[in-house]
This record gives C-alpha cells, sequence and structure tokens, in this order.
C-alpha cells in the first residue's frame, strides 16, 4: 500500500487567508461613510472584523486540507462539538487525538480520519468497513441492536487492545445511549479484514463489509490501533436525522476560551 505523507499549510498562512476574505467583505466605500441616516446623524464608517469568532478548530480543517482530502465539513464541526464535550467532562485519558469516520462518504472512499489535534497533523488517512445490513456500498442503517449487523453512529472512547480472532484488536466503549453504548455487549471493536483493501474497491467499486466493526485494512490496521487505543475520541458520523436531532452531545455546543486566535 503506498503511503501518502500528508504536507500541512502554515497556520499563519490560513489565517492570513481569512483576515484578507473578511477584509474583501468587510470594507465599505468611503461614499457610504457620510451617508445620513434615518434619524439625521451622518452614519460612521463601519469596520466589522472579528478574529474571534475563528477558533483552531476551523483553522485546523483548512490548514491540515481535510475538506481536499474528503472529510464533510457537517461531520469535522459535529466531530469537534462532541469532542469537546467528552474533555470537558473528563471522558478522554488522551485527548491529543481525534478520530473521524464519514460514514456519508461511500466505502471506495478513504474516510476515516484521524487528526492529532494538538500538534495539528493528519496521521492516517484510510478506508474503513461498515456493517453488512448498514447498506452495500453506503451507509444507509444505523442501530444499537445486537445481531442487527450494523453500524452505530455516535461519539466512542477507545479502550485497549486485545488480541482476538482477528488478531491484533481494539475495544470500543459507545458513549451514547440509545446509539452505540451497546457497542462493549456487541463487540463493535478495531480489527483488521482483507476485504478492506484498495484491490477491493478497484475490482468491484467498494470494499467489503463487516458484522459492524469499524474494519481496516491489514496494511495500517496496527500503526491506527497503536495510535488511537486507551482513551482518544470515536466519532462515527452517518446519513442518520434522528442521531443528529436527539444527540446530547450536539445540542451543547462547547467552545473553548483557549481555542479562540487571540
Amino acid at each position: 500500500m503506498r503511503i501518502i505523507v500528508y504536507k500541512k499549510l502554515s497556520m499563519k498562512k490560513v489565517l492570513y487567508k481569512y483576515i484578507l476574505l473578511f477584509i474583501s467583505f468587510g470594507i465599505i466605500t468611503l461614499a457610504n461613510a457620510g451617508k445620513r441616516s434615518h434619524f439625521g446623524e451622518t452614519e460612521s464608517f463601519l469596520f466589522y472584523f472579528d478574529t474571534a469568532k475563528l477558533t483552531k478548530a476551523d483553522i485546523l480543517f483548512d490548514s491540515l486540507n481535510l475538506g481536499k482530502m474528503g472529510l464533510g465539513r457537517r461531520a469535522y464541526d459535529y466531530a469537534m462539538l462532541g469532542y469537546n464535550v467528552l474533555k470537558a467532562k473528563g471522558k478522554l485519558s488522551n485527548d491529543k487525538i481525534l478520530s473521524i469516520i464519514d460514514f456519508s462518504l461511500p466505502s471506495g472512499k478513504k474516510r476515516l480520519f484521524v487528526i492529532d489535534v494538538k500538534n495539528s497533523r493528519l496521521l492516517f488517512v484510510t478506508y474503513v468497513a461498515h456493517g453488512k445490513n448498514t447498506g452495500l456500498d453506503k451507509a444507509l442503517y444505523f442501530s444499537n441492536q445486537h445481531e442487527s449487523n450494523k453500524s452505530s453512529v455516535g461519539f466512542y472512547t477507545t479502550l485497549a487492545t486485545y488480541t482476538g480472532s482477528h488478531g491484533y484488536s481494539m475495544r470500543l466503549e459507545g458513549q451514547e445511549i440509545g446509539y452505540n453504548n451497546n457497542a462493549l455487549e456487541r463487540d463493535i471493536v478495531v480489527h483488521s479484514a482483507n476485504y478492506v483493501d484498495e484491490s477491493v474497491v478497484k475490482s468491484q467499486g467498494y470494499i467489503g463489509r463487516s458484522l459492524g466493526c469499524p474494519a481496516l485494512s491489514p496494511d495500517i490496521y496496527k500503526q491506527v490501533i497503536s495510535k488511537i487505543k486507551n482513551g482518544t475520541c470515536l466519532f462515527v458520523y452517518g446519513n442518520d436525522n434522528r442521531y443528529i436531532i436527539n444527540s446530547k452531545f450536539l445540542k451543547r455546543p462547547v467552545k473553548l476560551e483557549k481555542d479562540k486566535i487571540k
């Protein structure tokens, strides 16, 4: 498998781009500066420029070219919301890493994104399988039920690794009641599978499917698991309106002061 090294843009360059964007939309012509208001007073020249609303999350998405890599902005924004909730609640023993599975993408696309949030690095972009009853090439149906053989959306914390029937694997603990809290009992784990491979995509247009586990390619699963194990955040996003409307993690936007750009 070809290993791709992703180059990130300078954070200063990206911020500079945003500044130019705001200037282009914020400049008011001098001709309007002397315009009379309805109250007979001369309106002052107003220039709106508020970088305080730009967070590190906003800049991170652009600097790592996540959109160009295929990650949906909605999936990313929701992931950051829940990640901050888990972080604020002390649920993450390792808050440096955020993993996002974007199941709005077909399985023939690389849809697992592992991000080093602290150091602003994109660590992995790779294929990941969904459950066989979730859909063929597209993930359409999700479930938290036993024996459903479907994937489950929502936020997880990663647990320890073990050696099982699929070899080196990692357990997941679902954090959302009704959506993924049965993950441990269902044995929803990260493991390797031969049907998750680029050669399979080339032959049939999509990768194989699991029994509900986010299975990875044998070529990369050990590196990924070793990086995200033991207390990091994993967010599985899918086109599930019921989840989006009802998830408690998505109803409470969390903006940390230290995330604001000074």
